[in-house]
């Protein structure tokens, strides 16, 4: 059964969007669409940080203002999270003439949609974003020439595990660039991910036999995590709040 300990704050942020005008008054910031990329930092937290120690990932995200006059926008994530690597030398032929490595990672596919709320004005501004999406859970294997040279020339997913995920966070985005249709700023921010229990595979999980056969055996625990996240954020178009 799912649980839902972001609801609570979802509904407030929800709120402050309906009523923009009363929370922070009037604002001089820019309404546009936007989009953008960041590096991440994951920091699993409860029975996930026991058995995971971390991860890196990379993200996108962009949003849509609902009006003109608004500061609330539905913002979209799409992203991976790289929790473990293993790489073992093999034989690709018998006899063993020819090498090469195996390779299996552990990732996690994230997605979300929700709104998204900002405020400030000038070159600094915060926001905050909550949302509703899915995490699937992969581990999967590839072959490729010895080093870990060329393209895989084989692959398969091992395990795999799909999600319903709740997502929030905020952030800080500073101006460092572009043009006053088209700013560029650097995006601060911090993202808690509620994936809830699934299951999953890390380094270990998968044993090989003697006699060829693989025994892959899957745990099962909470998956939630912080993502840390630092990036790039460009605004597009020149629509401005207040018009």
């Amino acid at each position: 059964m799912f649980r839902f300990p972001l609801l609570s704050g979802l509904l407030g942020f929800l709120a402050m969007a309906v009523f923009p005008t009363a929370v922070f008054g009037q604002a001089g910031s820019t309404a546009r669409p936007y989009a953008g990329g960041d590096l991440i930092i994951a920091a699993p937290v409860g029975p996930f940080k026991e058995v995971v120690g971390g991860g890196v990932g990379f993200g996108m995200h962009g949003g849509l203002p609902l009006r003109t006059s608004s500061i609330l926008s539905i913002r979209g994530d799409l992203g991976f999270v790289n929790y473990g690597n293993e790489t073992i030398p093999i034989c690709v032929t018998q006899p063993c003439r020819v090498t090469g490595d195996l390779t299996t990672s552990n990732n996690i596919l994230f997605m979300g949609i929700g709104p998204e709320l900002a405020f400030g004005d000038a070159g600094l501004r915060g926001y905050l974003h909550g949302g509703v999406g899915f995490a699937y859970f992969a581990t999967t294997s590839s072959v490729r020439g010895s080093g870990n040279q060329g393209e895989p020339f084989a692959s398969s997913t091992n395990y795999d595990d799909l999600t319903l995920a709740f997502l929030g966070g905020g952030g800080l985005l500073y101006q460092v660039g572009g043009t006053p249709e088209n700013p560029v700023f650097v995006d601060l921010g911090a993202r808690y991910h509620h994936n809830g229990e699934a299951e999953y595979l890390r380094k270990g999980d998968i044993q090989d036999r003697p006699d060829g056969s693989v025994v892959v055996r899957p745990r099962r625990s909470e998956t939630n995590l912080w993502a840390f996240r630092i990036g790039i954020r460009v605004g597009l178009g020149p629509t401005r709040l207040g018009r």
